[in-house]
């Protein structure tokens, strides 16, 4: 496929469970959804969830839990609880015949965010993936490595002068091309607002140095390659512009809509997963991991949508089993939800979002530890946007209805998902709003080790 480089505006367990067998064969190819750095399937719900709007059978549309989500130091390095591109790239190739195997269909779309892009390329160039993959969709990935500097960590994934990248990066053809074909291949980058592709290096700790990367280090010679005006790290992946260009390129046509069509019966289930080499050990460490945590109990309430205190009991209560899974839970579409996680070393988590607008299965959790520097306030709220970073230059937000969020301006490599802030009071409304988007919910005291998370969904 010819290189081009189109400019697009905003236009408007461990696969996720309902795979099915005896689809027609004209139905649309499945589509296999790869989550990056320290992330999770969570994060492809809303993406699911447009496509499903635009006629994509539910059963089609699947995002993996890679198991230990973080990055070797050194890739070629076993490192505890952190993952190398061969292990990630085995994990997806295996998830990629189940799908076919369930689907009975012959080939599979795959879409990576950041990291998630490293073992979709591998496994198309040295997995056999050419044959089982139609289209593969790069959003965000660094490319060309999130430095390229001589001597700095040479042996890992994110260099992109060292081996994995440049062997990755090698030419294809005459034409130069960096793609493996038959596989058509989309990528999709910021035109500067990228964290991960800064010709600076205020993201690895040196905001002085170069980092030998340019704002164009997601382009790939040979894909098509789409530039989006603004969008941050994770929009290159979970926002409607974002879904609009997959969707362009996978059907050669635009969506019939890029909002989220709401379900009358909406449905939930997920993952409980935890932190560390191992979820139940509290010494094995503090990161991300997508490991069951059995024996968690998980409750739901609904809640006041004006004050976010408790409408009754407990609609929902489930001890998670070895297989991390819960659900499933049948929920109202206009009803907002206090998730409670509950789990030997870790703190009592109470996560607030705003309503489900349809069904899914990757409603992941996984509760907090309170660090010690937190403990000594009456609560703790931490206020997340799990699938863009927050903007002080281009977004309006609130927290606690008067303090905004630490927040970072636009064309600087936007990357704060989280905040954090202690309320002085406990048991109190707390409200997070971003660009209209309000979630509710109740201060928890850190006393009781507990903590508050105000989740925007959308």
């Amino acid at each position: 496929m010819a290189d081009r480089r189109t400019f697009l505006a905003l236009a408007g367990a461990l696969l996720t469970t309902g795979c099915a067998t005896g689809l027609s064969l004209d139905a649309p190819e499945p589509i296999v959804f790869v989550h990056g750095n320290g992330d999770s399937a969570a994060l492809w719900e809303t993406t699911i969830w447009r496509f499903e709007s635009n006629g994509w059978p539910r059963d089609r549309l699947h995002a993996i839990d890679l198991p230990y989500p973080m990055a070797r130091d050194d890739d070629a390095q076993p490192q505890p609880g952190k993952s190398s591109v061969a292990e990630n790239t085995e994990f997806l190739a295996a998830a990629v015949d189940r799908v076919l195997k369930a689907t009975g269909a012959r080939q599979v779309i795959v879409m990576g965010n950041s990291r998630g892009g490293y073992p979709i390329r591998n496994y198309i160039q040295n997995g056999g993936g050419a044959a089982k993959v139609s289209h593969a969709i790069l959003s965000g990935v660094p490319n060309h490595g999130v430095w390229n500097l001589p001597g700095r960590a040479p042996g890992s994934e994110f260099a992109g002068n060292g081996p994995f990248l440049q062997a990755l990066n090698q030419p294809k053809n005459a034409n130069g091309d960096e793609v493996t074909g038959p596989v058509k291949w989309l990528t999709i980058r910021s035109d500067g607002n990228d964290k991960y592709a800064q010709p600076k290096g205020r993201w690895i700790g040196d905001a002085t140095a170069d980092t030998g990367v340019s704002f164009e280090g997601p382009a790939l010679k040979g894909a098509t390659n789409v530039v989006i005006p603004r969008i941050d790290h994770r929009e290159t992946a979970y926002s409607p512009a974002a879904f609009e260009a997959a969707y362009r390129f996978i059907t050669g046509k635009a969506p019939a809509t890029l909002q989220i069509v709401p379900e009358e019966a909406v449905v939930l289930s997920g993952m409980v997963t935890g932190l560390g080499v191992k979820s139940t050990d509290p010494a094995s460490g503090n990161f991300a991991n997508n490991l069951a945590l059995p024996g968690a109990q998980l409750q739901i309430f609904a809640i006041d949508a004006t004050t976010g205190a408790r409408r009754g009991d407990a609609a929902y209560s489930k001890v998670i089993g070895d297989d991390g899974r819960w659900g499933p839970f049948a929920a109202q579409h206009d009803t907002r939800y206090e998730f409670v996680v509950a789990a030997q070393g870790y703190a009592t988590t109470h996560v607030y979002r705003s309503p489900f607008r349809r069904s899914s299965s990757v409603v992941n959790l996984r509760p907090e530890r309170l660090a010690e520097f937190d403990k000594p306030g009456p609560a703790l709220v931490i206020f997340t946007r799990p699938r863009g970073y927050f903007d002080a230059d281009r977004d309006r937000m609130l927290f606690d209805r008067r303090t905004p969020p630490p927040l970072v301006v636009q064309g600087q490599g936007a990357g704060v998902s989280a905040s954090r802030t202690k309320p002085e009071e406990v048991n109190r409304p707390v409200m997070g709003e971003f660009n209209g988007e309000k979630v509710i919910g109740r201060t928890w005291p850190t006393a009781s080790n507990e903590v508050t998370v105000l989740e925007l969904t959308y």
